[in-house]
């Protein structure tokens, strides 16, 4: 049930399982977010009330947002112009700080880089396309000390029908770094017939 009120920009909506189970989940729906508040059952106490939802707003030409839910606080910056992304981002309590980093090198190439300052884990990732229905990706991740390429016929994002004799193929290779023999060569192929 959604409800909207005197400002188009505010809604309040209740929503529930069916079957139902507790109280609805009310959210009030606001211009800079939204707030939820929704019964919870837990193991140690049976029913607990639990406030989650996010804020966010424009700040030195980049979004900020600050997602919380119960006792956990996530802060994020986003900036974003034509050429490049720089996302930072920390958890509170736990203090978690980590960053994203993305260049795009020419309208065909973009390089992103991805570090977690808890953990010392990073990522990175090259693409380049060639038009719309070729993809080619390579990259890194630290955390299962794996390097990968991964080459796609069809748009990766896009639908099977719309793609070159409405197939999507997707070629990846997967290199340990601890055991370069058990590498693995891996296939996907997702294929549209029209029947009728």
């Amino acid at each position: 049930m959604l409800a909207k009120l005197a400002d188009p920009a505010y809604a309040l909506e209740l929503s529930s399982p069916v079957p139902t189970i507790g109280l609805p989940r009310a959210t009030l729906k606001f211009p800079l977010g939204e707030v939820s508040l929704e019964e919870r059952e837990d193991e140690e106490v049976k029913r607990s009330l639990s406030i989650g939802g996010i804020v966010k707003g424009q700040i030195l030409n980049g979004l900020c947002s600050a997602q919380f839910n119960d006792e956990d606080l996530k802060l994020r910056y986003a900036y974003k112009d034509e050429e490049l992304s720089f996302i930072p981002s920390i958890s509170l309590p736990s203090n978690a700080l980590s960053f994203a980093f993305k260049r795009w090198i020419s309208p065909n190439n973009k390089l992103s880089y991805w570090y977690n300052f808890d953990s010392n884990n990073w990522s990175a990732v090259y693409k380049h396309t060639y038009g719309k229905d070729y993809k080619f990706k390579a990259g890194y991740d630290s955390d299962v000390r794996l390097g990968w390429a991964s080459l796609w016929v069809g748009d990766e994002g896009g639908k099977a029908k719309t793609a070159p004799m409405k197939m999507k193929v997707q070629f990846m290779l997967q290199v340990p770094q601890d055991d370069i023999r058990s590498s693995a060569l891996m296939f996907r192929v997702k294929k549209r017939w029209d029947i009728g």
